[in-house]
Order: C-alpha cells, then sequence, then structure tokens
C-alpha cells in the first residue's frame, strides 16, 4: 500500500523546563505575560510532522513517498530518512531558505510552548502534486499534514482533481485556518485526524457539530493522550481503544505522528480498525518514551509484547502480520545520529 505524505520538515530544538508552567502564570497579569525560562536541557533533532510520520511508516516497511520543501541544509537529513525507508524523491530543495525550525519547552507535566519558523516550507505552497507524482506509483492515499496554508489547501484541491483519497491532518494550523479554508481541507477526507483540543477547535472554526463533520468525512480520528483514541463513523458508534498503560514519558513531541503511522500502516497491512488503533497506541508509546520525534525503536518482540501487556494476547497476535519484515536484523535499532498487496481496500475503513 502506497502512501505519500505532504507536510513539514523540520529540526525540532526540544527544551526541558524543570517546573510548571502553571505556576509562573498570574491570573490577573495575563493580559501582560513576559516570561523567560531557564532550562535544564537541550536537544536538537529531526522532526516535522511530515517527515515524522513517513519515517514511522518507512520503519513500519511502507516506503512512503515524502511531500515537502526543505533547505539545502537537508542533504544529512535526507540520508538518514532514506536509511529508514522514506522515498525522497518529491521534496523540493529552496535556494533561498533554510528548513524549518520548531522550537519547543516541556514542563515538568509533559505541557508545551512551543514556536514553528516556517523558513522553506512557505515554498510548498509551489509544490504540484502532479507534478510530484509523475512516474511514481499512484499512492492509495495521500495525508495532507500541518504545512504552509496555502499548500496544504492546494494538496487537498490535487487530491480531488487527481481523484486521490486524502486524510487531513490539520493539526497546529487550525490556529492559522479560518472556517472556510478548514471546511475545504476536511470535506471529502477519507480520514480526519486530531488530538482533543484540536477536534473542538475544528468544531469551533468551521461551525459544524459533530454530526456534520462525520458526514462529510470517512472517519474521524481522534488521539486523547493518556486515555488513548477514539474513532468514529457516521451512524456507528464510536470506537474507543485506550493507551498503553504505563508508558514511560520521555519526551511527548511526535507521539500522535508515531500513532498516525502505526494506525495507518496497520490499515495497509489489511488489519481492522480495532487493531489499527492498537498498533498506533503501541507505536506512540515507544515515540513517548525516547526524546527526539524519529530516536524510537521498532523491535517486533517489544512491540508485541507492550501490545499483549495493553490489550491481551488475541489482540498481540492480530498484529504480529503486520510486524514481521521487523524480525530482520537492519530493523531491530534506530539511532538519530544528532544524539552527541491486491485485496479490497484496507484504507476504506469498512473492516
Amino acid at each position: 500500500m502506497r502512501i505519500a505524505v505532504t507536510g513539514s520538515i523540520a529540526t525540532d530544538h526540544l527544551m526541558v523546563f524543570p517546573g510548571r508552567f502553571a505556576d509562573q502564570l498570574i491570573p490577573d497579569q495575563l493580559a501582560h505575560v513576559s516570561l523567560s525560562f531557564l532550562v535544564d536541557a537541550l536537544e536538537v533533532r529531526r522532526g516535522g510532522v511530515a517527515a515524522n510520520i513517513s519515517f514511522g511508516l518507512g520503519r513500519l516497511g511502507l516506503d512512503p513517498l515524502l511531500v515537502g520543501a526543505v533547505g539545502a541544509d537537508f542533504a544529512e537529513y535526507e540520508v538518514w530518512l532514506k536509511e529508514h525507508g522514506v522515498d525522497t524523491g518529491a521534496v523540493h530543495v529552496s535556494a533561498e531558505r533554510g528548513t524549518a525550525r520548531f522550537m519547543c519547552i516541556t514542563d515538568e507535566d509533559a505541557n508545551q510552548i512551543a514556536a514553528f519558523y516556517a523558513g522553506a516550507m512557505q515554498e510548498a505552497r509551489d509544490i504540484d502534486l502532479a507534478h510530484a507524482l509523475y512516474g511514481r506509483p499512484r499512492p492509495d492515499l495521500v495525508l495532507v499534514g500541518p504545512n504552509d496554508p496555502e499548500a496544504m489547501l492546494r494538496h487537498t484541491r490535487d487530491c480531488r482533481d487527481l481523484g486521490l483519497a486524502f486524510a487531513a491532518d490539520p493539526s497546529q494550523q487550525l490556529a492559522r485556518l479560518d472556517g472556510p479554508q478548514v471546511r475545504d481541507l476536511v470535506d471529502g477526507a477519507r480520514w480526519l485526524f486530531t488530538n482533543e483540543y484540536e477536534a473542538a477547535l475544528l468544531l469551533e472554526r468551521t461551525g459544524w457539530d459533530r454530526d456534520d463533520v462525520l458526514a462529510r468525512v470517512g472517519a474521524w480520528v481522534t488521539t486523547l493522550g493518556g486515555d488513548g483514541v477514539r474513532v468514529e463513523r457516521a451512524g456507528a458508534d464510536p470506537l474507543l481503544v485506550g493507551a498503553v498503560p504505563d508508558s514511560t514519558i520521555s519526551d511527548p513531541t511526535g507521539v500522535g505522528d508515531a500513532f498516525r503511522a502505526g494506525f495507518l500502516a496497520a490499515l495497509s497491512h489489511g488489519l481492522p480498525l480495532p487493531a489499527a488503533a492498537r498498533l498506533g497506541c503501541v507505536v506512540a508509546s515507544a515515540a513517548l518514551s525516547t526524546v527526539g520525534s524519529q530516536a524510537y525503536r521498532l523491535d517486533r518482540r517489544h512491540l508485541l509484547t507492550t501490545a499483549e501487556r495493553a490489550y491481551g494476547p488475541t489482540a498481540a497476535a492480530e498484529l504480529a502480520p503486520a510486524l514481521a519484515h521487523l524480525e530482520s536484523p537492519e530493523h531491530l535499532e534506530s539511532r538519530d545520529p544528532l544524539e552527541s498487496p491486491e485485496s479490497p481496500d484496507p484504507l476504506d475503513g469498512t473492516s
């Protein structure tokens, strides 16, 4: 199953504050906030939503096509992605701007304050999907992830014009999009991905209620943090799958991206929705226990042990076929050097 992933490609600058942001906020002074946090740690890692999801899909054996815009400083990052199963042939390299930067501070409650500098990502709006896909296998799904807003709208229109199934994952960019733009991105999506806060923001932006959204998408997947995930479809009871219990929390950055990779990989292997949600949660748990969005390991035995502990032996056995390729030695370890077939379409959600 071929998946193209469009969206941000960035370098993450991850900092840790040994306290609580909430303790630094004075309720009657919120209109005049001026804070500086002395942090204890700084990690510089590879990131960006599209690159993170592609990395996870590549590790899970799907050969995803990454579509986005970067600067000339992308060369080493590109080698890393290729080594982990990502097709970077559709990545645009800017002659003028550097690769995007994500800067994030996480407190001891895993709350985050972040900023994102777009850089070369601004040129993603110039990427034509028909041109990017020319000469390549036609994707079964295009994920439209957070990106330059005009790029997101263009990629969605391109999918409709080309008759390509697409997943809408507006994520952090909901804060930059107005109602008509959000409605345009969501309408007709086979899959809609949000977290719980983004779900509420999406309803506020669009003016739709939950039933309105479900009438316009194939399925709405909402990650719930420590409570797991909810999958909703029109006319069906919500599917609720709990998170992996007692997961080690090292860094929440990129955990949602890891979930998406596991979820889509399971569907691509023909697994039903409950199994897809479970694999998404298991891969997310692996990412949560590691600092950096692309530093987690995917060891088949460990993933199946985690799935059995969280969901039972039958559920773990159901995931085994999707993880078979991870038995080979070259898949057993992943470390970021920045540390000093034909069947009914499994992506249609009918399983």
